[in-house]
């Protein structure tokens, strides 16, 4: 059986920061490519003025989702306080930001600071947990308010060393213990962490509100090595009906790309990037056997 998706692909794929002049572009370039949403990544809310950027995905029929980006700055877990309250307060201004344009979930690895991987004694580990757990119970409440949930992105080893695999993010939100904490899959770093996707998928189950993919080398999807038939079928199995999102980074981007680690083109293009993925997706959600 088909899945019953739809396909987005994320503004990082092209810029960043994203800010309004961005959106008009585009918005037309990736609804041309036949994605029927945009996954936009909010670096920096002051750069995004969220009614000329409303109206953008209304003239493209295209609907957002909005995923974040947590720096250094912006960390639940440290032992600053002000870094801290600076996630907090961030975190809200996205959500302020995912109502007004429609997204149902803010999405990202909101628990603590990309690029935190360190070795640290049990007690440190466990004290910044806690604080994941206090904080984004919080966050929580600030979205359901909203009548918005929360997606959390586990992250792979070299990212982060708090949450990496699916068995640790079901940990953390049953110590959460709120309704709006819900799970975002990126398969590149599940291709680092799951020994087997399809039973990762199984485990999210339910609370699986976003999945994001890229090759295992977060290339073009169907140019790599994942195994997209386990993929396929622990969505099936799960009765997915959300939205498949193309993630990966413009080299073009020097500060981006240093970041993530990207020291060469992945594609012939970012559009070639993108469009191809498209292409290889459509055919894959049918689930004919000879696509993957």
């Amino acid at each position: 059986m088909p899945l019953t998706i739809t396909l987005g692909v994320s503004t990082w794929l092209w810029t960043s920061p994203f800010k309004t002049d961005d959106a008009a572009e585009l918005f037309a370039k990736v609804k041309r490519m036949g994605f029927d949403k945009i996954e936009i990544a909010v670096e920096d809310p002051s750069l995004i003025d969220v009614k000329e950027v409303k109206s953008e995905l209304a003239n493209n029929g295209l609907d957002a989702i909005l995923c974040g980006a947590f720096g250094s700055t912006r960390d639940l877990t440290n032992d600053d306080e002000s870094l801290r309250n600076s996630g907090m307060d961030y975190i809200s201004r996205c959500l302020d930001i995912a109502v007004e344009l429609g997204a149902g979930f803010f999405a990202g690895p909101m628990y603590s600071a990309v690029g935190k991987a360190r070795m640290v004694p049990p007690q440190q580990r466990e004290l910044e947990w806690s604080r994941a757990v206090e904080n984004l119970h919080t966050v929580c409440e600030r979205a359901a308010e909203r009548r918005l949930r929360i997606a959390l992105e586990p992250l792979n080893r070299f990212e982060s060393d708090l949450v990496n695999n699916v068995t640790d993010l079901t940990r953390m939100i049953a110590e959460i213990d709120h309704p709006a904490a819900g799970i975002c899959l990126d398969m590149f770093h599940m291709n680092i962490e799951e020994p087997d996707p399809e039973r990762a998928i199984r485990m999210a189950g339910d609370k699986l509100l976003h999945i994001q993919v890229a090759e295992n080398y977060r290339g073009t999807p169907g140019s790599g090595n994942a195994s997209w038939e386990k993929y396929y079928r622990g969505l099936e199995a799960i009765g997915y009906t959300g939205t498949v999102s193309i993630e990966s980074f413009t080299p073009e981007n020097q500060e981006l790309a240093a970041a993530v680690c990207i020291w060469r083109n992945l594609a012939e293009s970012q559009d070639a990037f993108a469009s191809d993925g498209h292409e290889f997706l459509r055919k894959w959600a049918t689930g004919k056997t000879n696509i993957l």
